[in-house]
């Protein structure tokens, strides 16, 4: 059976830089006490009529193919994961597919907020080892901002979340390297624990004055929930991908976490015991980027020299769903 291997990796975020001094100007914050609870010091905001959903994978995926080194027209499938796409249908896959010029290829778009990286890695890994498909594109990116309460009621969740994209090129391969496992859960109990409401199309309408007046178009989030659910996902589900290949948490030579909060990848790092060098974070300077989150992280380690041909990768993801996953690679 074939494997799928990692060729190539690629990010794109937006030039806009938004600094928690900034936000001190437009809600009742400061820089002390965003940094407290979510280590963030800054975050890139898309600027309208210069970034989408789509172009800004389409850029992050370029960088991928190219750091490949393969052609283009060598994928053969897409797979798209957004919570916040251009349009409300179709999905950002066959926009950035048109934008690729890779026009009749199949193109899946998938909605599993911040597991949805590690969710599509999956189902790109099980196209290639039933060798449907050879080289496929998964693709991570979202435009969160422009769904933000920016108002102090809103604050605790307006100075988290952040727009992006990352990109990783999948690739068949004899070689026993590649992805090891994925392991995928979620539990809907606690759906509304972290959402966004509207526009659904169980209401009798799906956009009035009456409705935006409510609020039920910004992001909805119990933090305390959230923290409260992932402390223990992050670990079980890396523990569970462990196992199943029969490694110890001492093997991982680079935990790459879904950057949703500093202080919860600070606790998952303790409880596994993880020198800080076997970590990598950049929620300092990205915010929460949801599932742009791991692929941003994934190419900028990996262009920093942090991933290594033989070294054992772990990815984590918790949050909306809830849903939680992990995959192991061995470079």
């Amino acid at each position: 059976m074939k494997q799928s291997k990692i060729i190539g990796l690629g990010h794109y975020v937006p030039q806009n830089v938004v600094t928690n001094d900034d936000l001190s100007k437009i809600i009742d914050t400061n820089n002390e006490w965003i940094v407290e609870r979510t280590g963030i010091h800054e975050r890139r905001w898309f600027e309208p009529g210069v970034d989408t959903n789509a172009n800004m994978g389409t850029k992050a995926a370029q960088m991928a193919i190219e750091r490949a080194g393969i052609d283009v027209k060598e994928i053969d499938f897409i797979v798209f994961a957004t919570i916040t796409p251009d349009y409300f249908f179709p999905g950002s896959g066959v926009l950035m597919q048109r934008e690729l010029g890779l026009q009749g290829i199949g193109a899946l778009d998938i909605r599993n907020a911040c597991s949805g990286f590690i969710y599509a890695l999956s189902i790109a890994d099980q196209f290639i080892k039933t060798s449907m498909y050879k080289t496929i594109l998964v693709v991570g990116a979202e435009i969160q901002s422009s769904a933000l309460d920016k108002s102090d009621a809103g604050r605790s969740s307006s100075v988290i979340f952040a727009d992006g994209a990352g990109a990783a090129v999948l690739q068949a391969t004899d070689a026993q390297s590649g992805i090891l496992s994925t392991h995928l859960h979620a539990d809907g109990d606690f759906a509304e624990e972290l959402y966004v409401k509207d526009p659904g199309s169980s209401r009798t309408v799906r956009l009035s004055p009456e409705l935006i007046e409510s609020g039920s178009f910004n992001l909805h989030m119990n933090g305390n929930a959230v923290f409260k659910h992932a402390v223990v996902r992050f670990q079980e589900v890396i523990m569970e991908a462990l196992a199943h290949n029969k490694l110890d948490k001492s093997d991982i030579d680079l935990l790459i976490p879904h950057q949703a909060n500093l202080r919860i990848s600070s606790f998952i790092q303790q409880q596994l015991t993880l020198p800080d060098e076997k970590v990598f974070n950049n929620i300092m300077h990205y915010g929460n980027t949801t599932a742009a989150s791991i692929p941003i992280a994934m190419s900028e380690a990996w262009g920093k020299g942090l991933i290594k041909e033989g070294d054992l990768i772990c990815l984590a993801a918790f949050g909306s769903g809830f849903t939680w996953a992990s995959a192991l690679i061995r470079w």
